[in-house]
Formats: structure tokens, C-alpha cells, sequence
């Protein structure tokens, strides 16, 4: 038999079989990898979070506004009691009965400090749903409540806000957005464009200056209301009760400062104008969350501060919480212990109520921190006044926190009063609600988007104005609230703050009428 070459083999197909199985082989493993690579692509691409949240590109913060059926808490666990109670309530609305509120807040804080009080507002807030819903004698329209989320330092504000225009022309019909949470540039910017879109705006707790209507005349977020006093009227209402005098004071501020701290600068150094002390500045991080390094400043100012003449005894300060805390903690050590000190400072101070790492010793050493709250569970109670609110209308907040404590009104997780924010909440969003229902034309159930900002204006008077559990919210032509009654309140060494009295920006509480001067 003759011997074959390898050509030959070759061209007879010997190595044929071996060959297709080999490129077989091949292609399987390059459709394998390619699947597995789509795969990662499509899980990667697929940035949604929850019904109107998703995450933005390079981002893993869930943004937007969550209004899927189903209680979503933004990955905050301390947050789930409260939201699984705004959506049982949600689900038990009938279509077309009801108008939305949005509660804008920075849900996806990392700061627990600042989780706390977003806890808190968001349990008042629902409390406030709640009552609406249930114990209005069958007013309309029916209150749904939705979460909005702009990002831990608001940065994302435009996607959230975009979120919320849609809202009003769909079947959600989004009629006010509420909360809003710090003076800060992203949440200016964020009123001004809801405002530009004709979306009412409820403030809670901002209190800067410039974030407000009635400046110079201006009105630059025509349907702004807010529920808080300005810094203006809280510093007045701050050096009226301490009785501040200019040779007595020295003023700590932030450079360049924010919203809140500017105005509370400006606030403070013209109820001290003449102190012979040079104000004196710190520079804390852009993100004022962090920690940086001003706690060498506040060292070097404690210093200072020994160094003044022995009359001066008052200390303003115009700092948000951190910042705020890192000073206190500074004091604690200052060479001047013998020398009795007192820190005057804005709401800000209300974070530290239960902030962990302020050092409550320091408050040992003829160290005193007061500070304007925007509500005190005992400012009611322990000091009550001919005008200007009444235990009675904190009652009615207390009666809504029992029945919380078990279904069908709860639960709604860990409650505290003390730091105000639950019971800011709860007075914001009662004032969005009454601005809604006075917005109802005859005949109808449910208001035009334009016309709920245009009440605020009316709400005064003693059957208009909102008695909220912080006080009577009358507002005046800007919707700014009129002589709000501000709680004094003293930080603690044991921990937790202690109500003092309450302040009023015009040295006394409003008349009965309520009606703001021309």
C-alpha cells in the first residue's frame, strides 16, 4: 500500500472534523464572552432606583422623586417606619380625589446628624397627611405625600425639579412642593426655578434672608411661603431676650459664608454696630458637612476670645452645626476658664441636639450655648402667652403622636420633639394643605397649580392664619410669617437642649388679630 503524504491527508479531509469542532469551540466562547460583557453593559446602563428615582451618570445617589406604589426610603433604614406609613396612606386614595405634596429633602444625607432632623420633618410632615386625610370633616381635595430628592448636597436639584414640573400636568397634579431643608445655594436655586414654574413652595426650615419674598420690595420667588422666621427676625428676637449690648459682644462668622450664614453675619453685626472688637472669620470646607481643618482656627480664636476685657461676656456666632460644634469644643479648653462665656447663635445649633460628638463637658466650665429654635415641644407649656399660639394647638400634635405609636396611624419610628424639626414639619405641611383648600373654586375638588401661591398673602387674621404647634403662622404680603414666636433654647451638659422662653422679633408677642402693620 503506498504511503500518503500529509498533503494528502490533509486534502482528504483527515484533519477536516478536528478543524470545524476547534472554530465551533471558538465562536461559542466569543458568544459567551459577548453576553456576558451585554449583560454588564445593561446592568451597568440601568440606573433606576425606584419609580422616579435613578441614579445619574457617574453618580450612585438615587435622585429624583420616588412615587411608585410601594414605600421607598432611599437606603435609609431610620427612614422606613415613617415612609411605609405615607404609603399605606397614599394607597388607600381614590383616583381623582387628591392632589400631591412634595417633601424635598436631601434623603440620601450622609450625615447622621443630619438624617436626624430629615426624620423628624418627614414624621411631621405625614402626621400632617394624616390629619388632613382623616380629621378635616371631608374637605377636599385628599393629601397624597411623595418623597423628592435632590442629593445629599442638593447638587442635583435640576433633574429632581424637572421631575416635579412633570408632576403637575399629569395625574399627579402636584400642587406644592414642602421642606426644602437648609439655606443653601443648590436649595436657592432649586426655589427660584420651582417658583419661575408656578409651583407653590412651603418652607420649613429656611430662614436665610435672601431666600425670601419682601427685600428691598422684591419678590424673587413669587409663591414662596415659609413657617420659619427670617435670620433678621431671629437675631432680633435672640438679642432682645439676652439683651445684647455692643461693647459686651464679640462675632465668630463664616468667610464667605452661605445663604444662612451670610445673612445671619449681617443679622448679627448690625445689632452690634460700634463693638470695639474686630469680627473674626473662619473658613470652613464648600461642603460644609465636613470636618477641614477650622478646628485649628477655632483654637486660635478661643485664644481671642481670652484676650477681650473682662465685660464682655457674649459670643454671636454665624456658623452652621459643624463648624458650630468644633468651637464649642475649642471653649471647652480656652486657657479663660474662670470667665463665663455665652454662645448666641441661629437654628443651626438644633442639629447638635443630639450630635454625639459635641463635647457636653465643655458646657461645665461657665460655657453657654443658646440658640434660636424653630419650635420647642415645652415653649407652649412652660411659658405660655395671651397670643401667639397655645398649648392647646401643641395638643393637638401631641394626640396625633399617641395614636402613631400603633396601626392604623403608625408606626413611624423613633419620635423626638426636641431639636423642633417633627413639629416644623407638621406646621409646614398644614399650611400647604390649607393653602391648597382655600384654592378649590366653587363647584370644583381640585385647584389650579397657579392659584394655591396666590393665598398665601391671606393667611392672617384670626380665622385665615394656620395655628400651627410652633405658633400662629400669619404671613404677611411676601409670605414671610409675621412676629412668629421663637423658642430660646440652651444646650445641655447631660445631653438634649432645654427650652428657656420664648422670643419675639418685636419684643412682644402679635395681637389677637394677627394682621401685619402696614
Amino acid at each position: 500500500m503506498a504511503r500518503r503524504g500529509v498533503g494528502t491527508w490533509l486534502r482528504e479531509g483527515v484533519w477536516e472534523i478536528p478543524l470545524r469542532r476547534y472554530l465551533a469551540l471558538l465562536l461559542a466562547a466569543a458568544l459567551v464572552t459577548g453576553a456576558v460583557f451585554a449583560v454588564r453593559v445593561l446592568t451597568h446602563d440601568d440606573r433606576s432606583c425606584a419609580p422616579g428615582v435613578s441614579r445619574p451618570a457617574g453618580s450612585d445617589e438615587c435622585v429624583g422623586v420616588a412615587t411608585g406604589p410601594a414605600a421607598y426610603d432611599f437606603g435609609q433604614s431610620r427612614l422606613s417606619d415613617a415612609v411605609q406609613a405615607i404609603a399605606r396612606e397614599n394607597s388607600q386614595l381614590k383616583p381623582g380625589s387628591y392632589v400631591t405634596v412634595a417633601l424635598m429633602l436631601p434623603y440620601t444625607s450622609t450625615s447622621p446628624t443630619s438624617l436626624n432632623d430629615i426624620q423628624h420633618q418627614l414624621q411631621g410632615a405625614y402626621l400632617a397627611q394624616y390629619q388632613a386625610n382623616h380629621d378635616s370633616n371631608g374637605q377636599s381635595p385628599q393629601i397624597r405625600l411623595v418623597l423628592a430628592n435632590p442629593g445629599a448636597t442638593g447638587g442635583y436639584w435640576r433633574q429632581t425639579v424637572d421631575r416635579l414640573e412633570r408632576m403637575t400636568t399629569s395625574a399627579d397634579r402636584l400642587r406644592a412642593v414642602a421642606g426644602i431643608g437648609q439655606s443653601t445655594e443648590p436649595n436657592k436655586a432649586a426655589v427660584a426655578e420651582l417658583t419661575r414654574l408656578h409651583i407653590p413652595v412651603i418652607g420649613s426650615s429656611i430662614t436665610a434672608d435672601d431666600l425670601a419674598n419682601g427685600q428691598d420690595g422684591k419678590d424673587p420667588y413669587p409663591g414662596l411661603a415659609r413657617v420659619a422666621p427670617t435670620n433678621t427676625d431671629e437675631a432680633r428676637a435672640l438679642t432682645s431676650f439676652a439683651k445684647v449690648t455692643a461693647g459686651r459682644a464679640l462675632l465668630v462668622y463664616d468667610k464667605p459664608g452661605d445663604p444662612y450664614t451670610r445673612t445671619l453675619q449681617q443679622s448679627f453685626a448690625a445689632l452690634i454696630k460700634g463693638s470695639p472688637y474686630e469680627p473674626q472669620p473662619f473658613t470652613p470646607p464648600a461642603d460644609r458637612s465636613q470636618e477641614g481643618t477650622t478646628a485649628n482656627t477655632f483654637r486660635q480664636i478661643t485664644n481671642l476670645v481670652c484676650d477681650t476685657s473682662r465685660e464682655t461676656d457674649t459670643i454671636l456666632f454665624a456658623g452652621r452645626h459643624v463648624q458650630l460644634r468644633q468651637f464649642i469644643n475649642a471653649l471647652g479648653g480656652r486657657g479663660c476658664q474662670d470667665r463665663k462665656f455665652t454662645v448666641l447663635t441661629g437654628d443651626e445649633a438644633s442639629y447638635l441636639t443630639y450630635e454625639k460628638a459635641l463635647n457636653r463637658d465643655a458646657l461645665r466650665h461657665n460655657l453657654s450655648v443658646r440658640f434660636t429654635s424653630l419650635a420647642h415641644p415645652d415653649e407652649w407649656t412652660k411659658d405660655p402667652q395671651p397670643t401667639g399660639g397655645s398649648a392647646a394647638d401643641f395638643a393637638t400634635l401631641q394626640a396625633l403622636l399617641t395614636s402613631a405609636e400603633r396601626a392604623p396611624v403608625g408606626p413611624i419610628g423613633s419620635v423626638a420633639l426636641d431639636d423642633g424639626q417633627l413639629i416644623i414639619g407638621y406646621d409646614a405641611l398644614r399650611l400647604a394643605v390649607h393653602g391648597i383648600r382655600e384654592a378649590v373654586p366653587d363647584g370644583k375638588t381640585i385647584p389650579e397649580l397657579a392659584d394655591v401661591g396666590l393665598q398665601w398673602p391671606q393667611v392672617k387674621g384670626s380665622s385665615l392664619r394656620v395655628n400651627g404647634a410652633s405658633g400662629w403662622i400669619c404671613l404677611d404680603a411676601h409670605g414671610n410669617p409675621y412676629d412668629k414666636a421663637v423658642p430660646i433654647v440652651e444646650l445641655t451638659p447631660e445631653g438634649g437642649s432645654r427650652f428657656v422662653r420664648i422670643a419675639w422679633p418685636e419684643g412682644k408677642p402679635p395681637a389677637k388679630e394677627c394682621l401685619p402693620p402696614a
